[in-house]
């Protein structure tokens, strides 16, 4: 490889683990947050479960309110003739509109007046709200647009995150009181929006800019602040929508998405290995989950994969070991098993699973990748017989082993790591380029460690 590449490759690669540091860390941070929204959610549920008719209260860190006003009622009113048709058409949109908040998972909150308020972010653990709120605006917006007859109906939309405290309003928990700034600052929003038209705060927009075409509005001044920011989105950016009025989102954007959304379901993949995993396993473990995921990324990425198939490569990476709670022997299958249940319910499609599932099965041992995909997650998966930390990490499997009598002595263990390393081969030009030297190195390092019989 000429200089320059090696150079380009290596700037590319130290890019994205100072990413990678930056996401963990914000990862981390709202894991904790999460982490304490849960734990008070519990506490809310067990509480209404008890004989206590006090009401609960549960605060959360970060949920996204959508305030609709619907516009049009003055206009009926002074065309008798049209009420009942006009009626009517409401109801079609209230129809509508419900479908759509139900598709985004958003949870009523308790109305005032004629207005509809809805949430993202609560009782749903997710950092993905804003985007699904956004979305959902605006697919209103798109029901409004080619649906409606005239302009007798229209909708003015304000969204803002931030923290609330919500009760629940009704005894099956379909609608909620929300306490807090949010819910002010979100009326005071959806006051100054004009006509079929979606404002947010400066807040949400940090959060959905990427992906949302937004135009700044001016400041409106808020109780105990300086003053709040407000955009306008205008629609979904051009390379991520569907149609022409951009309401809609394509593949590109569900791509995206899905990609923000790893970080909740990496959370809840892991939560499951540590909650469930056996003690015994000391190499199959969540540190080695990680480590797989955070491979198969770098590797990946300097491959050249674009983002549907690192998707594909990241999500089959975080459930290659997930059977290891069911089984050890057939671990790859009872791994596709729970892919197959868990990925649906996060917006994943049966051809992506199925993708997802052939992946996973390529690191059963031994290692014979069909494509670029199957070899680099089995680069990944042995990726620490190139790295300095090969030794220790080499006796944790061999401990797992021991434990299950798998294995009856650390010098047989050594000897079979020399020969699986001498046979083994990295097969991406990646995985060569950053592990096959010191590869070499481990050899010749458990060479010495193999007591003569």
């Amino acid at each position: 490889m000429a200089a320059h590449s090696k150079q380009q490759l290596l700037k590319r690669i130290a890019t994205l683990i100072s990413e990678n540091k930056e996401l963990r860390e914000k990862y981390r941070l709202l894991s904790e947050s999460y982490q304490q929204t849960m734990e008070e959610l519990d506490q809310y549920k067990q509480t209404k479960h008890s004989n206590d008719t006090a009401s609960g209260q549960v605060r959360f860190n970060m949920a996204t309110l959508l305030f609709v006003d619907i516009k049009g009622f003055s206009n009926i009113m002074s065309n008798a003739l049209n009420v009942e048709r006009q009626m009517d058409k409401l109801d079609h949109y209230l129809l509508r509109f419900s479908d759509i908040l139900q598709k985004y998972r958003l949870v009523k909150i308790q109305s005032i007046g004629d207005n509809l308020i809805y949430a993202g972010g609560i009782l749903e653990k997710n950092i993905t709200n804003p985007v699904t709120v956004t979305l959902a605006a605006l697919e209103m917006l798109h029901v409004m647009e080619t649906e409606g007859e005239n302009d007798t109906w229209c909708v003015n939309i304000g969204i803002h995150t931030g923290a609330v405290t919500a009760s629940a309003a009704e005894k099956k928990h379909t609608v909620f009181r929300i306490k807090g700034d949010t819910i002010n600052i979100v009326s005071r929003i959806v006051s100054l929006g004009g006509k079929n038209t979606v404002t947010i705060s400066a807040t949400t927009y940090e959060l959905v800019k990427e992906l949302f075409d937004c135009v700044y509005t001016g400041i409106i001044p808020v109780k105990y602040q300086d003053h709040l920011e407000l955009f306008r989105v205008n629609g979904i950016r051009p390379q991520f929508a569907a149609d022409t009025a951009h309401r809609l989102p394509n593949d590109v954007f569900r791509t995206r998405f899905l990609l923000y959304r790893f970080g909740d379901l990496q959370e809840q993949v892991l939560d499951l290995l540590e909650k469930k995993l056996p003690k015994y396993l000391y190499y199959h473990n969540v540190k080695h989950t990680v480590d797989v995921v955070t491979e198969s990324e770098l590797i990946g990425w300097a491959e050249g994969l674009d983002d549907h198939r690192l998707l594909l490569l990241k999500t089959a990476a975080l459930f290659h070991d997930t059977g290891h709670i069911v089984s050890y022997a057939d671990h790859e299958e009872r791994s596709t098993d729970i892919a197959r249940e868990m990925l649906l319910e996060h917006g994943y499609v049966p051809e992506e699973i199925n993708e997802i599932c052939r992946i996973i099965m390529a690191t059963k041992l031994p290692p014979k990748p069909a494509d670029l995909l199957e070899s680099i997650i089995c680069d990944a998966d042995l990726d620490y017989l190139g790295r300095t930390d090969f030794i220790p990490v080499s006796n944790s499997l061999y401990e797992e082993l021991k434990t299950q009598n798998k294995m009856s002595s650390l010098n047989e263990w050594n000897k079979m790591q020399l020969k699986f390393i001498n046979s083994h081969q990295y097969f991406t030009a990646t995985g060569r380029k950053l592990r096959e030297v010191k590869k070499q190195e481990q050899i010749t390092r458990i060479k010495q460690l193999i007591l003569p019989e």
